[in-house]
């Protein structure tokens, strides 16, 4: 569905922020995107949605292929009307309007189309937006306003959603009803997700295959079942050390030793 193919991004003309970076993501699957902060992820979600370019930033080789289609010509909107929706780092819902009036908002995404909004459906799976659907969204909690942003991409339709940390900030009860409300999305609307997440023991819990990133490159790819038990990934991602290795954080180990070992 989606294909990122041996992309360089360059912002202002000057920074590289990826390199050669090449990924797959099947109709239908959960694809978990890992890496320290700084590594690219977010770059790529941007990349994929044409985001980037609204923040000076190039795609300056390769291709980005949704359905079929190089996206280098689509705006971001229109990649929305396609199918694609992001759901951005921090939520970044109109926080002025009310929960029903952001809903209402994404439905333009709809335009052109045969489908209709189905509000009922986003208060069915977050009775706590049918309660508070007359209030103002910036008073929401942040678990709140998570729910409405995957709220708000429910209403497009979409046949595949970018995810850009969704457990950021929220607290352990709430990211569990998240990553499960992730999980229905998937079974029961088949939509396909990319998902970039900080906390590599929940991606792995519901991806299908995982990428993780280093320095705006792919060091490892795999299944999330033969990633998770990888002796490195758990060290420097799951903080469980190997036997007999005192290493505590990948922070104690020198980054050339790690490289070595992850590309050989």
């Amino acid at each position: 569905m989606l294909s990122v193919e041996n992309i360089d991004v360059v912002y202002h003309h000057t920074v590289q922020a990826l390199r050669g970076l090449s990924l797959e993501v099947q109709k239908g699957k959960i694809i978990a995107l890992l890496g320290s902060n700084g590594a690219g992820k977010t770059t790529t979600l941007k990349t994929a949605s044409n985001l980037v370019q609204l923040e000076n930033g190039h795609v300056r080789e390769g291709r980005v292929m949704f359905k079929g289609q190089n996206i280098a010509r689509l705006s971001a909107d229109a990649l929305v009307h396609k199918g694609l929706f992001h759901i951005r780092e921090g939520r970044r819902i109109f926080s002025e309007l009310t929960v029903e009036d952001n809903l209402m908002a994404a439905s333009y995404a709809l335009k052109g189309r045969a489908s209709r909004p189905d509000y009922d459906k986003v208060y069915t799976f977050f009775p706590r937006l049918k309660e508070r659907r007359k209030q103002v969204a910036g008073y929401l909690s942040g678990g709140e306003q998570q729910m409405l942003a995957f709220g708000r991409a429910m209403v497009a339709q979409p046949e595949m959603i970018l995810m850009d940390e969704p457990s950021l900030g929220l607290a352990p009860k709430i990211i569990t009803e998240i990553f499960d409300t992730i999980r229905r999305l998937n079974t029961e609307d088949g939509i396909t997700i990319l998902l970039v997440e900080q906390n590599a023991h929940l991606a792995f819990s519901i991806a299908d295959y995982s990428y993780i990133m280093e320095s705006g490159q792919i060091v490892m790819e795999g299944s999330s079942d033969k990633l998770r038990n990888d002796p490195d990934v758990r060290s420097f991602y799951l903080g469980v050390a190997e036997e007999g290795d005192e290493r505590e954080s990948f922070r104690d180990v020198k980054h050339y030793k790690r490289r070595k070992r992850w590309l050989s």
